[in-house]
């Protein structure tokens, strides 16, 4: 069974080709990082206008590369949210489009499901019950995952993602957006302990985060020491980004023990951090259980990963009307 799958809930025009929701077929990713970067940020009717243009071949080119056609489609999964309103519809309509005219099954699928679903592609996936931790630009929550289709929010960021911290520090040190990728090679080369920055929310019974205030604690520090250079830049971005792993992964280690949980799950664009990645092992690690980490090409948004999650809720019966509208705030 060959699940379509297509997303366009912010920035990256995607589309998938996925066999029994475990076999990547094809997998296109069309990213606008260059139109958004001048402006520092996604702009959302900019960000729709190219999902319109880039959709149909970005579709057009995963069929070429799976060297299949429509023919060959079983079911359609697309993303309706959380998202820019106007970015998620161009995808969502362009699938009930394709659903309606083949006669094919349709689901609409919560993009956040998707990041957590995408470690199924995995050689060796999880299975349910797991903990699962999306860290993306718009989200941090963290999930129970007692059964695939069920999802138990037990904690989240009170105030800014992680990833959007990361472009904010990233735009206060005239750094390119979006702020994970050069923040973490210049972090590679620092020393983590020459600024003590914060971690907010310490207390052992909260599995909240807050990131607001370490980006004042680095815009403060600029605006005393101005904006460095050199060896003392890396160092900065090297203790911001400490400070960020630390936190994150604290609360997670916390949460494995607590749940006496036997399985974790990374996901979302920030999980392709190598400081997260790395310190997310050794700290899951330390209590027994085994941490799944998608591909890079995984962590970040794409199509296959809204294909699984379309395939498994199709599975379970689901189905979507073709009257169903993007839900910008859906929540999981």
């Amino acid at each position: 069974m060959i699940t379509l799958g297509i997303e366009t809930s912010c920035d990256e025009t995607a589309a998938a080709l996925v066999r029994d929701g475990r076999e990547v077929l094809a997998d296109v990713v069309s990213t606008q990082i260059d139109i958004h970067r001048r402006w520092g940020g996604v702009v959302p009717e900019l960000a729709s206008r190219n999902h319109v243009v880039q959709v149909m071949p970005v579709i057009d080119e995963a069929f070429s590369r799976a060297k299949l056609t429509l023919d060959d489609v079983s079911q359609i999964a697309v993303t309706s949210g959380p998202g820019l309103q106007g970015a998620l519809l161009v995808g969502l309509e362009v699938g009930k489009a394709i659903a309606a005219a083949r006669g094919l099954p349709f689901v609409g699928v919560n993009h956040l499901e998707g990041h957590l679903l995408a470690a199924r592609l995995m050689p060796e996936p999880p299975s349910a019950p797991f903990l699962g931790l999306v860290v993306s630009g718009g989200h941090t929550t963290l999930y129970d995952v007692p059964a695939l289709g069920t999802y138990v929010k037990l904690g989240t960021t009170r105030d800014d993602a992680a990833g959007e911290a990361y472009d904010k520090v990233a735009k206060v040190l005239g750094l390119p957006y979006p702020g994970g990728l050069p923040i973490d090679q210049l972090a590679q080369k620092g020393d983590p302990k020459a600024i003590a920055f914060p971690r907010a929310l310490p207390q052992r019974d909260v599995l909240d985060w807050s990131f607001s205030g370490l980006k004042t604690a680095v815009s403060l520090h600029v605006k005393e020491h101005g904006v460095p250079e050199g060896q003392a830049l890396a160092d900065l971005c090297a203790s911001f980004q400490e400070a960020v792993a630390d936190a994150l992964t604290k609360k997670l280690q916390l949460a494995v023990k607590k749940h006496r949980a036997k399985s974790v799950v990374l996901c979302g664009g920030v999980a392709a951090n190598s400081r997260l990645r790395a310190l997310a092992k050794e700290r899951v690690d330390e209590e027994g259980a085994r941490l799944y980490l998608p591909s890079i090409a995984l962590c970040t948004d794409n199509g296959a990963m809204i294909a699984v999650a379309g395939h498994e809720a199709l599975a379970r019966g689901l189905r979507s009307d073709l009257a169903l509208d993007a839900d910008p705030n859906w929540r999981l």
